[in-house]
């Protein structure tokens, strides 16, 4: 398989609601819930890519564009944006709908860096 195709085959999508126990005080979405679920949506997109354990390095300039109100559905894209030697970027994108309009917008955006690591957490190629 080519980095292409397996870049292809690693993207992944996370769907969620926006329930009430996920919002602040204003009756949107907490910013560290949106910066935790992408995280999360980054590391399979990595480790699906590489097939390897890989820890989270840094996060870069997470962008929230728009607040995400409670009562609507997000959708959590990752895709492999950059392959080093050990270390692999993904970029993570939320999209907000509303639930009963058919309405979508981007709303965070933002790009987590991995390190594939080997039983003693040291650096490894990534493939």
């Amino acid at each position: 398989m080519t980095i292409e195709e397996r870049k292809k085959a690693s993207e992944s999508r996370i769907l969620k609601t926006i329930f009430p126990h996920t919002t602040n005080h204003y009756d949107t979405l907490f910013g560290g819930t949106a910066m935790q679920w992408m995280d999360e949506v980054a590391f399979i997109t990595a480790t699906r890519f590489c097939h390897k354990q890989v820890v989270t390095v840094s996060s870069d300039k997470i962008d929230f564009k728009k607040s995400i109100p409670g009562g609507t559905i997000v959708e959590l894209i990752g895709r492999v944006t950059y392959l080093g030697n050990t270390s692999l970027k993904v970029s993570v994108d939320i999209f907000v709908e509303q639930m009963y309009f058919d309405k979508r917008e981007k709303a965070i955006s933002g790009e987590f860096t991995f390190v594939a690591v080997d039983n003693n957490k040291r650096p490894i190629p990534v493939l």
